[in-house]
């Protein structure tokens, strides 16, 4: 059986991710359908200091400096933040990288108007942890946006079986299903560790059926876009936002 939650694979393909024919850089599509949601609560990006956690090689932080924003990414996987700060003086944009952990974050007590977490919950080691790290870090009334993935019968048949398992679009390996989190497990932490006006909606990326799932799948292939719109089925993926009290 292959590992799960196989964190190393990022160090793997580090320097791969800016590579547009790589597996790994569709992630790079999924910025703009994501803020199309976090715009709705954070209408101006310009000049706020946003901490982007888990931030990879850099897709979403540089999608946040080009915005304006004042950005600091972390990543656990040094080949990751080697692979952004290369990135980001190709670009000329100015952003704090650093190799860290969501567990230990090395930054000051309210430190960050908003703390922005994508394709990241369902990996960290110590999620109540996490979760105390980004409340200290945001100044009262940040902003925390985040996405991830629900633990269901359906997320486990869409994101191992389907992606990893058949398409072989995700390594195998890379998500454990028993570390997806329910979303009313995720409000439960929150509102534990001091965050209010929570909200989530489903973020749905590849359909709801097995058979919009390929179709989204093929159309991917073909176009290198996903046809992602918001809902309220959260059974698969679910986007949301979080304010610190």
């Amino acid at each position: 059986m292959s590992q799960r939650n196989d964190l190393d694979f990022y160090n793997r393909v580090a320097e791969e991710w800016w590579c547009e024919t790589a597996k790994i850089y569709a992630l790079y599509h999924l910025n703009p359908a994501r803020f199309q949601y976090f715009d709705r609560h954070i209408a101006d990006w310009s000049g706020l200091k946003v901490l982007d956690l888990g931030c990879g090689g850099g897709f979403t932080s540089e999608f946040l400096a080009k915005r304006g924003a004042i950005v600091s990414g972390i990543d656990q996987s040094q080949n990751c933040i080697d692979a952004a700060q290369k990135h980001a003086s190709l670009s000329q944009l100015t952003i704090d990288y650093c190799h860290g952990y969501a567990e230990f974050l090395p930054y000051a007590n309210q430190a960050f108007d908003a703390v922005v977490c994508v394709d990241v919950l369902e990996h960290v080691a110590d999620l109540t942890q996490t979760m105390a790290e980004v409340h200290r870090v945001l100044k009262p009334g940040g902003m925390f946006c985040f996405d991830t993935i629900n633990r269901t019968f359906k997320s486990k048949l869409t994101m191992i079986w389907l992606l990893e398992d058949w398409l072989r679009q995700i390594p195998c390996g890379i998500h454990d299903w028993q570390k997806f989190i329910k979303p009313e497990e995720l409000q439960d932490l929150m509102l534990k560790t001091g965050f209010e006006a929570i909200e989530f909606c489903g973020f749905n990326v590849l359909g709801e059926t097995v058979r919009e799932n390929i179709a989204a799948y093929l159309h991917y292939r073909r176009t290198g876009a996903f046809k992602i719109h918001l809902s309220d089925n959260t059974s698969v993926m679910y986007i949301g936002k979080a304010k610190r009290q």
